[in-house]
């Protein structure tokens, strides 16, 4: 056995066997140190020095319990094995009760002795690696909370700070554009055009970075969503929006999902806006939603019949920014469809999508049918707002 098979105190009020233990067990590979009085014993722990006290149990100058209780109060993590003879099992019991780990009978036999150890130093060993690792969830929990409040901060600054300049630019660039356009040729008003739409442009992509980092961060309202209700609802709001020629929106009897019906709202504005903005230059834009129930999860399908896009790029899709279809050709800020993934892989599902160019789109999503009783990941934060 090696030197660091365990570090041992040993207190035992009688010399002769206090002694031939720790010969005994400095012979196995054990570092120990041995006291006949339990106020030496105290005087010399020191916080983590050893991992196992061994006490008698009955002492003139301070009983086991009392020692081991004391013990406790200099370090915590120590473990505790008394040492009794036959007459006082009982309370030899009890010592366990108040903390021991295990007790010893007496006379010692050396093949009874060590098992006992191994198993005492195994079970402290784990105790000690299971309060480091708490410890360090603790810190970690506690630099999360520091960055959550540093993101806030920042998402202020971004909206408030950088947002404002760029406001200013816009505005000024229309006043140039309203009142003094006759003064200016028609390269100068060309000009006044693109600062304005960049300084837009930069605007729409600042809030859809704002809209992406709180929907990460939102706590969840968790319960029972009647699907077919919520997916009807977000196609009105959606519908109100939509300048396009009249399209045809299908929506079969949706299966009841868990989740927060706030945000799976914003899910379906945002899929069904998709739909409708790429079918918009469809003479008849048409848009199916169905549903179904599959190994306890509901998976819903929004499928349209617009543009489409190419599956070599379709990981790209639920990316910040990317986009497959040029500005010029459709609006949009390529936020949308990463805000769907986060939104529903925070609620345990998948997305993906099917599709292939100028034959339309098919999204589908999954959700888990019934609640688990556990708040998904995220700090707090406002309810973000789609931009279709």
């Amino acid at each position: 056995m090696s030197a660091a098979a365990g570090r041992l105190l040993i207190v035992d009020d009688e010399s002769a066997q206090m002694r031939a233990l720790c010969d005994t067990l400095s012979v196995e590979g054990y570092a120990l140190q041995g006291f006949t009085s339990a106020q030496q014993a105290l005087s010399a722990l020191r916080p983590a020095e050893f991992d196992l006290l061994l006490t008698d149990l009955m002492m003139p100058e301070m009983d086991g319990i009392t020692l081991i209780n004391a013990a406790k109060q200099v370090d915590p993590a120590l473990g505790a094995i008394v040492m009794t003879g036959h007459g006082t099992i009982d309370t030899a019991v009890q010592a366990m009760q108040g903390g021991a780990l295990d007790y010893i009978l007496k006379p010692f036999k050396l093949n009874v002795i060590l098992p006992v150890l191994a198993r005492a130093l195994d079970g402290q060993r784990l105790r000690r690696e299971n309060a480091l690792l708490q410890e360090r969830e603790r810190h970690r929990s506690e630099e999360l909370a520091a960055a959550y409040q540093d993101l806030e901060a920042f998402s202020y600054s971004i909206s408030h700070d950088l947002r404002a300049p760029l406001r200013t630019i816009d505005s000024f660039a229309q006043i140039l554009q309203d009142d003094f356009a006759e003064h200016f040729d028609e390269e100068a008003r060309r000009i006044i055009g693109i600062i304005r739409s960049g300084s837009q442009r930069m605007d729409q992509l600042i809030v859809g970075l704002l809209e992406f980092s709180r929907a990460g961060r939102r706590p969840f309202d968790l319960g029972r969503i009647d699907m077919t209700a919520l997916a009807r609802a977000a196609a009105a709001e959606v519908m109100a929006l939509y300048t396009g020629p009249a399209p045809t929106v299908d929506i079969a009897e949706l299966p009841i999902a868990a989740g927060d019906a706030t945000v799976i709202r914003q899910v379906w504005c945002n899929l069904l806006g998709n739909a409708l903005k790429y079918s918009s230059k469809r003479a008849e834009p048409r848009v199916a939603v169905s549903g179904r129930v599959d190994n306890g999860e509901a998976i819903y399908r929004v499928q349209d019949n617009g543009a489409g896009f190419d599956m070599r790029y379709a990981d790209k899709l639920f990316g910040v920014f990317q986009r497959l279809h040029r500005a010029e050709d459709f609006s949009g800020t390529g936020v949308g469809l990463a805000i769907v993934q986060r939104v529903v892989t925070r609620h345990g599902g998948r997305i993906w999508a099917e599709s292939s160019p100028d034959a339309g789109a098919c999204f589908q999503f999954t959700l888990p049918t019934a609640m688990t009783g556990r708040q998904p990941p995220g700090g707090e934060g406002p309810t973000p707002s789609i931009s279709l």
